[in-house]
């Protein structure tokens, strides 16, 4: 008999002991919750405690994908590395980025895509719906509390099943508890696409509802979840609603842009353009793993004699995902624009030793003239190339590719652009939202806005971010094939991956949507279907 592919943790975790399903995440003042000992399913899910233990938990969970190791952290650089605003230049996400793996169901990029992201939000999703059931039965808790834990738990919920459904498109969701006598049954067909939604949006509204505008950093506030709903509106071509989310956002939430794109990505991240950020951090029970996030997006400059790893150029990486010329070209378009002036990327690296302290590093050159290479240019992709320092941390060990280090989920700056684009395609003015993010930046305003401004803009802001992939697939099939076919890695200024590692010619217009990995469809229903083209 075949089982519920989301249930095969649940029924050894029922099997054996219900106190492994919520085990405590946090101490002290992280997320301000106390660790229990003793926990038991009873204590979970007919407590207010027990139920608030397990919402912390949520977060915990929520974390995992970036704490998880796979082939140096691929879950937490993958959807930057399938963009058309990068090169993959090595490892297996070299591999994905490419489109040589993760495109048929049953290779190894499928089998990890499966552990990263199908399975780890099918977990986040049922354990968040096991929350939520238990908090609308349970005895004894006022009614604030109650609204409190739901619109949490009903958040992640949604946050899972989104990121689901914009991966993979074919879909199941379930607002079931999954319990030993229910753990066998077959799933035999994906969700329709009115079912998803209106579930993401019940369980938006209330979020938005409950929530409150102010909490613990690392909390999802109110603004989490309109930001969240207004994305959701945006896939849906709901334009008004979008724009209603976001203007409120905007206009009557406690948030605003820091001053310089400097501040956006300072310190651990708790400003007041932060709306949703995961936090990990040292030495704290429940404080997250080391990951090599930062090391993926950050050259190999420390390998030039008189030059060591230093955290204001990025720590220490191995240059997995940089920045391609496309990017580069449009941050460079305008002089006065400080996106690209050691804010979120690092174009030029200097001497940090020797006799030539202070001086520029030129010793590798690109590829500027196709007629006659630099016979450097693959020392310069490896050591010298701009990479993105978004995810360098001012206390970060510059020594290390491993460090602990606070991550940017989603911010103001998004949500004004979400409301440029909405109005864009509904009524109003676009322009002072989408100039709002440009003059923080120092470019110059623009004097109007079509898709190609926002998709522009959108790059130079938010790339690395992890939002670029569902962007292009959320615009559709035409703006998806058409940006990776022209921009998707370096061509031929990087020659190395030209033939079977040139994205731009590995590209299919199917992989707009990820394979079902045959591990997980031989979970489900012999009748459950996989995406099209697989």
């Amino acid at each position: 008999m075949k089982m519920k592919f989301f249930n095969l943790e649940l029924k050894s975790i029922a099997l054996l002991s219900m106190s492994l399903f919520f085990f405590l995440t946090s101490c002290q003042d992280y997320l301000e919750e106390q660790p229990s000992t003793l926990i038991d399913s009873d204590y979970i899910f007919t407590t207010e405690d027990g139920l608030k233990s397990g919402v912390v938990s949520l977060y915990k969970f929520n974390r995992d994908r970036y704490d998880n190791g796979t082939e140096d952290f691929m879950g937490a650089v993958l959807m930057s590395s399938r963009s058309d605003l990068a090169f993959s230049r090595t490892g297996y996400t070299g591999l994905m980025g490419r489109y040589q793996r993760g495109v048929s169901p049953v290779d190894q990029g499928a089998n990890f895509v499966s552990s990263l992201f199908w399975k780890h939000y099918y977990n986040l999703a049922n354990k968040a719906t096991a929350i939520i059931n238990a908090a609308e039965v349970v005895q004894g808790v006022d009614a604030a509390t109650k609204n409190q834990i739901l619109a949490e738990a009903k958040f992640f919920r949604a946050e899972a099943y989104f990121y689901l459904y914009r991966m993979f498109n074919n879909i199941y969701i379930t607002t079931e508890t999954i319990t030993v006598d229910n753990a066998f049954n077959v799933i035999n067909d994906k969700s329709s696409k009115e079912e998803i939604f209106a579930l993401l949006n019940s369980d938006l509204s209330f979020a938005v509802e409950h929530l409150k505008w102010n909490d613990t950093f690392g909390r999802v506030t109110k603004g989490t979840a309109k930001h969240v709903k207004a994305k959701v509106a945006m896939w849906q071509g709901d334009w008004e609603e979008a724009k209603n989310q976001a203007i409120s956002l905007i206009e009557e939430g406690p948030h605003s842009l820091v001053p310089t794109t400097a501040d956006v990505f300072a310190g651990d991240r708790n400003n007041s353009e932060a709306l949703f950020v995961i936090q990990s951090k040292d030495d704290l029970l429940g404080g997250g793993g080391n990951t090599m996030m930062n090391a993926n997006y950050v050259t190999q400059y420390f390998q030039i004699p008189g030059i060591e790893s230093n955290v204001e150029q990025g720590g220490r990486g191995f240059s997995r995902v940089l920045p391609n010329l496309y990017l580069l070209n449009l941050l460079a378009e305008d002089p006065n624009d400080t996106r690209d002036d050691n804010t979120y990327f690092r174009l030029k690296y200097y001497y940090t030793s020797g006799d030539k302290v202070g001086q520029e590093i030129t010793i590798y050159k690109p590829i500027t003239d196709l007629d006659n290479p630099s016979p450097t240019y693959q020392s310069y992709y490896q050591r010298l190339h701009p990479s993105c320092i978004k995810f360098a941390q001012e206390d970060d060990n510059p020594n290390s590719y491993l460090n602990r280090s606070n991550i940017m989920v989603y911010r103001l700056a998004e949500t004004y652009l979400i409301a440029a684009e909405a109005i864009m395609r509904s009524s109003g003015d676009p322009l002072p939202y989408i100039n709002a993010v440009r003059t923080r930046a120092g470019a110059a305003p623009l004097e109007s806005v079509d898709q190609q401004a926002i998709l522009d803009e959108r790059a130079r802001e938010l790339a690395f971010e992890g939002h670029r992939w569902f962007t292009l697939k959320r615009m559709g099939q035409e703006v998806i094939n058409s940006q990776i076919t022209k921009y998707a890695g370096d061509g031929e200024y990087f020659p190395v991956n030209l033939g079977d590692k040139d994205p731009r010619e590995n590209w299919q217009p199917h992989y707009i949507n990820f394979p079902i990995a045959q591990i997980d469809l031989d979970l489900l229903g012999s009748s459950y279907p996989q995406n099209d083209g697989y």
